[in-house]
């Protein structure tokens, strides 16, 4: 069983950063892929960004590339999501999630997911 905790979510204004945290606990092997998706009000979970634990290769979506940097600490058991010049359709609620068949962009694929923290982007 793995056990994800976020953190850092919060209120910024449009153009701030923000900084995730995804706190793992539990077995966790270096092929598990790590993964970051959100949802906003009304619409579907989306894939955000991924990365494989023992690290290397990521994976972002189009709509955060060049903004948004996935990045895991294996000594801390974390993952982060760094998030620069943040827009207010980036408000959601943000997911991370362990996948242990490895890297994916598919939600229903990741086997553990943590409670969300949520993200509100002002104008």
């Amino acid at each position: 069983q793995v056990q994800l905790v976020e953190s850092g979510g919060g209120l910024v204004q449009a153009g701030g950063s923000l900084t995730l945290s995804c706190a793992a606990s539990g077995r966790i092997f270096r092929s598990y892929g790590m993964g970051w998706f959100r949802q906003a009000p009304g619409k579907e979970r989306e894939f955000v960004a991924a990365i494989r634990w023992s690290g290397g290769i990521t994976y972002q979506a189009d709509s955060v590339n060049g903004r948004f940097t996935i990045s895991r600490d294996n000594a801390k058991n974390t993952v982060y999501l760094q998030m620069n010049s943040l827009k207010p359709e980036d408000t959601a609620v943000y997911y991370c999630a362990a996948n242990e068949e490895g890297l994916s962009r598919i939600w229903d694929e990741f086997d553990y997911w943590g409670q969300g923290t949520q993200v509100t982007v002002s104008s």
